[in-house]
């Protein structure tokens, strides 16, 4: 389904937009498996240039380390689909595109791909907050079902409800 008719990716957003307005906020985006689709459910809200800066697709490992300073290392040691991977996307997010919030995502959303322990439809995210002591990260791993459409669109929605937790 397209994010422009999706109401419920539309209110997620709009929910994130009002967030972001009030504190003043900007958020950034560093997105793998979802391909930019965070960033087009943002972009499609007229007046986001006010609360959304922009965002990475670093969908192959080499522009996770080239664009958002995910260290070689941990994506030899880790995978890309993993905890770590995604907390250094979402802190190379702050820190190269300049935001006070960030979402990362990383996952394999199929049809193929999937390995023991990490099948189809595991989604690693991530979010960072700049705060007065240094950025504030969560992480969460998630597991959708469902084909490659449906574990994308699931990540979207769980990105943006996830800035609103």
């Amino acid at each position: 389904m397209d994010s422009v008719l999706d109401p419920d990716l539309k209110a997620l957003a709009t929910g994130v937009a009002q967030r972001l307005l009030a504190s003043g906020r900007q958020l950034v985006t560093a997105e793998s498996c979802t391909g930019g689709w965070i960033a087009k459910v943002c972009t499609d809200l007229p007046g986001s240039s006010r609360w959304f800066r922009g965002g990475a697709v670093a969908y192959s490992n080499e522009l996770k380390v080239v664009l958002l300073g995910v260290r070689p290392e941990t994506l030899v040691a880790e995978g890309a689909v993993s905890e770590p991977v995604v907390r250094e996307m979402a802190l190379g997010a702050l820190e190269r595109l300049g935001g006070d919030a960030a979402v990362a995502v990383s996952g394999i959303a199929g049809p193929d791909g999937g390995a023991p322990g990490k099948p189809v439809g595991t989604v690693w995210l991530a979010w960072a907050v700049r705060d007065t002591g240094g950025p504030r990260v969560h992480a969460v791993e998630a597991r959708f079902g469902g084909d490659r459409d449906r574990v994308r669109r699931l990540a979207v929605h769980r990105a943006l409800a996830g800035l609103l937790d």
